[in-house]
């Protein structure tokens, strides 16, 4: 104030000043005295405080924190982490001489590739996780397997009966030339036949699909069965008195019995056969029939595309009965009402055991087993695949069965080409169903091209497309129809003789032929749009990939990507059977796994099983 007080006596005394003036000054000077905070000076003052360059070091940059600034307000404390800054506004660098150095926040290079080789390597794993699922068989051993069936080139070398051996050439395989053992006949056939002695043996088949699994079992299980008859004394007994009951009833004026004595054999067969579905019923069960006319067995088919009546007389026929190809639904059913079925059963084959041991057959399938086990001399297991589950099943209850596995075992035959169609691209869209109809016209379109429009006739291409839900393959099929295919929906919601109606063109060798409409070529036929007559197509599910020997279809499209490596090897399984080429389609859309697709494809490429 005295500042003040001085200022204005100097004022006064030295000229007279207009009282507002005055004031101004005093004013000014009074503010100027007093310490004024930055935002002050700018609003009064009319200029801003100078404030340091940024590039300029503060001179408490080195010193430590006081006291009072080792935590925030409110009580938090300091953070520790120096963030993402903490380097910036160093005056030395923080290095003692020998201490360790700490790693970097950031890997170098090589770090980098090992972690983005690890990263690789969990997602080959990750996609190799759906192949867990099967038991893996050593490459040395397949090698070694393949070496020891190398020698034998005919059925011929086997020791089966005479009329067995004319039975193949002359029944079964009729009108097929330079015949020879398929690799799982030439393993099985020989040690099936070595067995001399009364204790039950237990064996598991294993081969690819197509293999000829059902004769590798068929044959020395008949072998055995006509052998063992031969000195059945019962049997014996039976064949003299039914040949003087026969010769007297020749005689005139014969006033005697006019019926036989029942065969010992009556509702007392000697080998079962169990099989998971009709249609597998009727394959092996023609198999069995063909064998029947020249070896003279009695062989039977019970499914449900059998009657009741024919069922009952076929079993209790006084004429007796050898051999069952059974469901095993149904015959535990015959076995509730007479358990003395199962009493004289030596051979039991458990036909597709991956899927009679699963969870929707395995308890009756185990039924029928604990009954007829006591009398077996055989228990013969055969798959296409060995799964995990029935790997560890097979330990658990049988510790002492031979496995018999051919090299080639959970491999897809080279002969099967794998093509693959990337829905996600132009033009489809992520539209499954015409990717699907596409393929289809592009099968028909290319067998029309070789087609000889001169006969009147064009050559029927039979495809089967495969999902993964039931509830699509209605959907599916109603859309092929609707773009002029020929397609049917098969599922388990579908009657059992439908079922069968639908694959015996599909199960058939012979070549199915139509007529081409009036005044049509084939180019016309391939340019078609309304209809494709040189086509019939199955929509099914797994349903029709288990065991049924679908010679004539050469294409399969899976419309899914399967969800294991077993259903892989079964639906491409379907095409290039017997030795026949065949090709299989699969459509990739954005949500499917594509890195299990191309494992797949590399590993058929390679002619590698897929494990």
């Amino acid at each position: 104030m005295v500042g003040i007080e001085s200022a204005m006596m100097h004022a006064l005394t030295a000229k007279p000043i207009c009282p507002s003036c005055l004031f101004a000054v005093a004013t000014r000077v009074f503010f100027q005295s007093r310490r004024q905070p930055w935002t002050a000076g700018c609003l009064f003052s009319g200029r801003a405080k100078v404030s340091p360059s940024r590039m300029v070091l503060s001179d408490r940059v080195a010193r430590a924190p006081r006291q009072d600034e080792e935590s925030h307000d409110y009580g938090k404390p300091r953070r520790k982490s120096e963030g993402p800054f903490g380097g910036m506004n160093r005056t030395f660098a923080p290095v003692r001489e020998g201490a360790p150095r700490q790693p970097s926040h950031y890997p170098r290079r090589n770090d980098r590739d090992q972690k983005d080789k690890g990263k690789t390597d969990r997602r080959r794993v990750k996609a190799m996780k759906m192949q867990s699922s099967l038991t893996s068989i050593p490459y040395g051993e397949r090698t070694r397997t393949k070496k020891s069936i190398a020698d034998t080139e005919s059925f011929s070398q086997f020791h089966l009966l005479p009329t067995l051996k004319s039975a193949i050439s002359d029944e079964v395989l009729k009108g097929l030339k330079d015949i020879k053992p398929t690799p799982i006949q030439r393993l099985a056939i020989p040690q099936l036949l070595e067995q001399k002695t009364s204790r039950r043996k237990e064996y598991l088949l294993a081969a690819e699909t197509g293999s000829g699994k059902t004769l590798a079992y068929l044959l020395p299980a008949i072998n055995a069965l006509k052998a063992a008859e031969a000195v059945d004394p019962d049997i014996s007994a039976w064949r003299k008195g039914y040949e003087k009951q026969t010769a007297a009833m020749r005689e005139p004026g014969y006033e005697g019995p006019q019926e036989f004595d029942p065969h010992p054999t009556m509702a007392r067969p000697k080998v079962i056969v169990l099989v998971p579905t009709a249609e597998l019923v009727d394959q092996v069960g023609a198999v069995a029939k063909s064998l029947s006319h020249a070896v003279k067995f009695r062989a039977c088919m019970f499914s449900a595309n059998v009657s009741a009546k024919v069922i009952q007389s076929s079993m209790y026929s006084p004429r007796g009965i050898d051999l069952i190809v059974s469901t095993p639904h149904l015959l535990a059913s015959m076995a509730d009402s007479d358990p003395n079925i199962l009493s004289r059963v030596s051979h039991l084959i458990i036909d597709e055991a991956d899927s009679l041991f699963d969870r929707s057959f395995s308890s009756v399938t185990t039924a029928v087993l604990d009954r007829a086990l006591p009398s077996i001399q055989q228990l013969i297991l055969c798959s296409a695949t060995i799964p995990k589950r029935l790997d560890n099943f097979l330990l658990k209850e049988f510790q002492n069965m031979d496995r018999i596995t051919t090299p080639n075992l959970h491999a897809i035959p080279r002969r099967v080409q794998l093509g693959v169609i990337d829905v996600s691209k132009d033009p489809y869209r992520n539209n499954k169903d015409l990717a699907c109809a596409d393929a289809i016209w592009s099968i028909g379109k290319d067998a029309a091209r070789f087609a000889d429009s001169r006969s009147g006739e064009i050559e029927i291409r039979r495809i089967m497309v495969f999902v993964n839900e039931r509830e699509k393959t209605q959907e599916v099929a109603e859309y092929l129809v609707s773009k002029g295919i020929d397609a049917v929906a098969l599922h388990r919601d579908t009657e059992e003789q439908r079922q069968s109606e639908m694959l015996e063109s599909f199960t058939s060798a012979k070549p199915m032929t139509a007529e081409l409409p009036e005044g049509s070529s084939q180019s016309v036929v391939g340019r078609s749009r309304r209809s494709l007559p040189n086509t019939k197509v199955i929509v099914a599910t797994d349903l029709a990939s288990r065991g049924i020997d679908t010679v004539a279809v050469r294409h399969v499209i899976l419309y899914d990507v399967p969800h294991t490596t077993i259903d892989f090897i079964h639906r491409l399984g379907r095409a290039g059977r017997m030795g026949r080429r065949g090709r299989g389609i699969v459509l990739v859309g954005k949500n499917d796994r594509r890195d299990i697709v191309a494992e797949v494809r590399e590993s058929m490429y390679m002619g590698q099983a897929l494990i």
